[in-house]
Parts: C-alpha cells; structure tokens; sequence
C-alpha cells in the first residue's frame, strides 16, 4: 500500500499538482478541527465570529474546507478563542 501511495505523491509531484493537494488537505483538517472544538463547546457561528472580533463571512470562510485562501492571523484569533494554540512547523 505504501508503494501505491508514493507512486500517487510522486505523479502528483510530476504534475506540479503535490503542494496544492497538500494545502487543500491541511485546509480541510483544520476546518474540520475548529467546527469540532466549536461544537464540543456548544459555539455558535456567530459567537465565534464576535469573540475572533471578525464578521460572520470571515468565519464561514475559514470554516469551508475549500476556501485556501486564509490567513495566519485568522488561525490564530480562532484559536485563542477555542483555548488552543496555532502551532506550524516546516517538516
């Protein structure tokens, strides 16, 4: 199985199309992960957004898993809002 995964990186790498999927991949934990935190703590959408000091349309963009284009400072308002900390690493 793992030689099917590598052989998929590998065209993907070759199709220039790894870094993308990769992004849209993070994208989608991390949209998933806030929704989460935010239900396990009975947050509304709309709560949320007043707490992160942003608009309700800011917020649904950071919570639609096909919406790429978000910012470190949005991750980090929503974060300290949820108690949890944005942590990024280069691996």
């Amino acid at each position: 199985m793992d030689n099917v995964c590598t052989n998929f990186d590998d065209f993907l790498e070759e199709e220039g199309l790894l870094a993308e999927a990769e992004a849209v991949a993070v994208k989608r934990v991390i949209a998933y992960q806030i929704a989460q935190m935010m239900t396990k703590q009975n947050m509304t959408k709309t709560a949320m957004a007043e707490r992160m000091n942003t608009s309700r349309a800011a917020l649904d963009r950071l919570l639609d898993p096909d919406n790429k284009s978000v910012t470190l400072q949005t991750l980090e308002r929503a974060a300290a809002v949820l108690g949890k900390k944005l942590q990024i690493e280069l691996v």
